[in-house]
This record gives structure tokens, sequence and C-alpha cells, in this order.
């Protein structure tokens, strides 16, 4: 079996492993698709190599099931949750292994094994069904981006009534931007980079905002008639955009961190309590959202397909990084055919 695996430096590199074989309660998943996420870049430009298998957004089918292994069958086409915690705890059995109560969840594609290879061994508890009318580049792409960006929206219970400003367009915030337009609300999107702008539009922001043109707080008012948006959302884990994202909100609003990361400073008084704010942190989503999420899409005929826009087979997967760390807007995905 081939995986792709992080040398440091910005090289990546195809090695051979065993081919993986599902033990008690396990399922062994033939990837077809792998997302690329802006986690991974901390590997990919890291000084020393990874011994893993990289990637935590795998999508396939299941290959083989281990005794015991209750869930998708043999055949199934399935988004793979990349976490793995003890399975019991009261985290767990809610599907946030994320949150672990005994702690020392495993994170795929960090530290174990990930989805950029032809094949992953996971709980088969950690598999969730990927609808008929979804490919499994969009499985691959739910997997993390848009299934994060879709828990975030959750917490920050968005609606047709509400302005949404979604800082930050990358995958995540593109994602967001994308599926805060199909529950209804308003989208104003903000971004540094023109061309991350332009598909933000086409994906169904009402307004953008250049942050290197303007001040984003002032252009969110400004949208708003002075009062801010219902709720914000920062995707960049910049200091500056999460400042951003919590001073445009309105009186009574809802602000939310979910770019992984970095640091913020906040005036608690005027920014916090004088203005009645409710700030959120969203870490990823549990098994439970991740499913909802992709049942959304299909049943909201979500254009998700338009969000990715770079292709690439596992044997260009160093080119693929090039490209995803230059800025490119969108999602890169790597494509592993049946």
């Amino acid at each position: 079996m081939r995986g792709m695996v992080f040398l440091g430096g910005r090289r990546v590199a195809l090695r051979d492993f065993p081919a993986p074989t599902p033990g008690p309660g396990e399922a062994v998943v033939a990837i077809r698709a792998a997302g690329l996420c802006g986690s991974d870049l901390g590997l990919y430009r890291g000084e020393r190599a990874a011994p893993w298998i990289g990637g935590h957004e795998p999508c396939g089918e299941v290959a083989a099931l281990g005794p015991g292994a209750t869930g998708p069958e043999v055949g199934t086409r399935v988004i793979v949750y990349h976490y793995a915690g003890c399975g019991v705890c009261r985290y767990c059995r809610a599907g946030w292994e994320q949150l672990c109560a005994r702690g020392g969840h495993r994170v795929y594609g960090f530290g174990e094994h990930g989805g950029n290879a032809e094949a992953l061994v996971v709980p088969a508890r950690a598999l969730v069904p990927l609808p008929a009318p979804l490919s499994f580049e969009e499985g691959a792409a739910i997997a993390c981006g848009t299934g994060t960006a879709y828990a975030a929206l959750v917490r920050l219970d968005v609606s047709g009534r509400d302005t949404l400003a979604v800082y930050g367009q990358g995958p995540v915030g593109l994602s967001a931007t994308l599926l805060g337009a199909a529950m209804g609300a308003r989208v104003i999107a903000v971004d540094r980079l023109p061309a991350r702008l332009a598909l933000a539009r086409a994906l169904g922001a009402a307004e953008v905002v250049d942050a290197t043109a303007t001040d984003p707080v002032a252009a969110v008012r400004a949208l708003t008639g002075g009062a801010g948006a219902d709720a914000t959302l920062d995707c960049t884990g910049s200091a500056a955009a999460r400042a951003q994202a919590v001073r445009s909100a309105r009186v009574f609003g809802r602000a939310c961190f979910v770019g992984e990361g970095g640091t913020v400073t906040l005036d608690p008084s005027p920014d916090l309590i004088h203005r009645q704010l409710t700030l959120y942190g969203s870490w990823t989503f549990s098994t439970v959202l991740l499913e909802e999420c992709a049942r959304f899409i299909v049943e909201r005929r979500v254009p998700l397909g338009r969000l990715i826009t770079g292709r690439f087979p596992l044997e260009q997967a160093g080119e693929a990084f090039r490209q995803f760390e230059a800025g490119a807007p969108g999602k890169f995905v790597l494509f592993m055919p049946a």
C-alpha cells in the first residue's frame, strides 16, 4: 500500500506500507479522496520528517470489517471521522471523541497513519455514511473543513434572520459562506486575497470586504446600518481578525472562534460585557454533526462541488501542497481511483 509522508522542509514522498488489516471492532476503508487542510501545513513546513501517513480528511468505501465490527457494511461509501477516543466515556458516546474524558485521543494524520493513502484502518464507529448524491471529493471536504464550518454555524444558531460576517475565506471560511447562505443568512465575507473574495461571492456572499483596503469592522458596520453583524465567525486564527470579528458583532450579537492557534487581545468591558456579547469556541464536530452536515448539503442542494478547485492524484501530492500553501482559493483534494 502506498501512503504520503511529510519529509519536512516543504517536501512530501510516497512510501510503501503494509496493507492494513482490521482488528476487533475495526474497519479498513479503501480511500477514494482525501482533503488538504491548513492544519497540515505545520507538518509540511516542519524541519523533520513525520514517520506516519499524513491526512485527516478521508473518504472512501468500506473494504473489510474486523471481528465484532458494527456499522456500515463492506462496499458502503463513507466519510471517516478523524478522531478516536476511548469510545465509552460520555463524550465519546455522544460522538465527541476529541473531547474524550479519559484523555489521549488519537488524530489520524497526526501521530497516527492518516488518509493520504490507498487504505486506512479505523474503529468502525468512526464511519459516517456518504449520501449517494455526494462525490468522494465532496465527502473529503465534509470530513474536516466543511464539517467544521457547519458545526460552528450550528453553535452560532445562524438563520435567515441574521447577517453573518465570516473572517477568512480559506476552505473553512468559504464553507461557512456557502453554508451560511444556504441557511438563509446574509453573508459578509472578509479576506485579504481578491481571488478568495471572488470565489466567496460566487458561493453566495452578499457582500465582500477586502481587509487590505479598508477597516473590516467599519465596513461591516457600514453594511449593517451602523449596528454590526448579528453573528461573526473567525476562521483565520489571526489575532487581528479575531478581535475584528468580536468588534464587528452588534450589541447582543454572537461571535465564534474556529481558526486554530495564535492569540487574541480583547478589552472585556467594551468588547464583551458592555455589548452583552456571546463568545463561542467551536472545535471541529461530532460524528452526529458530521452526518447532519452531509444530510443538510444534500437536502438543501448546497453546491459543495463548486468549492473544490484543485484535484490531484496521490502521486502529485507535492504539487497540491505547493499550490495550497501559496494561497490558491478553494478546496484541494487528492484522489485515489478504484
